[in-house]
């Protein structure tokens, strides 16, 4: 299986504000070993809603063999490794639960 997808941090783009909200958040993900907070966050999915002015974060992952698969026959759920997956799973948890309940 490929642990290509290993959670290596987020990628951060926002206001000094939002920027510290997610540094905290960042800490609460201690206990997995998945704290770093990197600048700037990337993607074509989010740069026109970041260039808007909208915070934009984007996953950070190990992805040395992502193109072994991407847009492939293999590039099936069949090569993740279920704990890597479960760990991106649990970041983004954190992250949209933390944010959503914000005032």
């Amino acid at each position: 299986r490929s642990s290509d997808l290993m959670p290596l941090g987020i990628q951060f783009s926002g206001s000094d504000e939002a920027r510290a909200i997610m540094k905290a958040i960042m800490k609460m993900l201690h206990p997995v070993n998945i704290t770093h907070l990197y600048e700037p966050a990337e993607g074509t999915d989010i740069d026109y809603w970041m260039q808007a002015g909208v915070p934009g974060a984007s996953l950070l992952d190990d992805f040395s063999k992502y193109f072994w698969f991407h847009h492939s026959q293999g590039d099936t759920m069949a090569v993740q490794d279920p704990h890597t997956m479960n760990l991106c799973a649990a970041l983004w948890t954190v992250v949209a639960y933390v944010i959503a309940d914000k005032e």
